[in-house]
């Protein structure tokens, strides 16, 4: 299972929310793009999100995101805001690898069918959900649609894979909804990314053991705080290719 350093992005700063809230956040860094030369070299994939974009439903911290991709050595996925073709485009000409859909992916799905053509095994889908239904807007917003019906749209789709992240744990370090995780990796069809809540080295443990089909987890506020190092994180998710329990 990957190890993938998060990096979320609110008004020039690297920062963590708790829980989704734009009134609960901690800052981490003056120098989001410092942030990643430190993951350069340790980390394959780093996950970038302009938080600003994701609230106004519009890419507003381009420039800032250009900054973090350059400063890593390795492939980025990025997120926050991508509504459009257009939108997508940009961040892939700044040199992004990846790109997340999260509020276009419940909402337009012939965007996310138009990008998953254009770029194969590039498009990320990301579930956000609350009670285990599926957020918007920055998480504003909750619908009464599940994460599994929103995965069952894009089942056939060629996509990277699916980011899901419990909104009542991002941020607590309290441990991820591993069960809902590996349901969404059963039932899916598609490789599942898990978000929210790891806080510990065994939570990565637990998370490489549960499901085959969970391929990787994104890492945020443990890192920022230094509970473990990154190098630490990346052996305690090797369990399955070892054969190790």
């Amino acid at each position: 299972m990957q190890v993938i350093p998060a990096i979320d992005l609110l008004d020039g700063k690297a920062v963590r929310l708790l829980k989704g809230r734009y009134d609960e956040v901690t800052v981490y860094s003056d120098d989001p793009a410092a942030v990643a030369r430190e993951c350069s070299g340790v980390a394959e994939r780093l996950h970038v999100v302009d938080l600003e974009g994701a609230r106004r439903g519009s890419v507003v911290q381009r420039d800032l995101v250009r900054e973090v991709v350059q400063a890593f050595d390795g492939e980025v996925q990025v997120g926050g805001g991508i509504r459009s073709l257009d939108s997508a485009r940009a961040y892939v000409e700044l040199g992004a690898h990846r790109i997340v859909l999260g509020t276009a992916a419940f909402r337009d799905p012939d965007l996310v069918r138009a990008l998953a053509s254009e770029l194969p095994d590039r498009v990320i889908v990301a579930v956000d959900a609350k009670d285990g239904m599926v957020a918007t807007d920055g998480w504003l917003d909750v619908s009464s649609t599940s994460a599994a019906e929103v995965v069952g749209r894009y089942a056939n789709l060629p996509l990277a894979g699916v980011l899901y992240t419990d909104i009542e744990r991002d941020g607590t370090e309290v441990g991820p909804n591993v069960a809902a995780t590996a349901e969404l990796a059963r039932g899916g069809g598609v490789a599942v990314i898990a978000s929210g809540g790891v806080g510990t080295l065994e939570h990565l443990r637990t998370l490489a053991r549960a499901d085959p089909g969970i391929t990787a987890a994104i890492v945020g506020r443990a890192l920022h705080e230094r509970r473990f190092t990154l190098t630490a994180a990346i052996e305690a998710a090797r369990p399955r290719l070892d054969g190790s329990a």
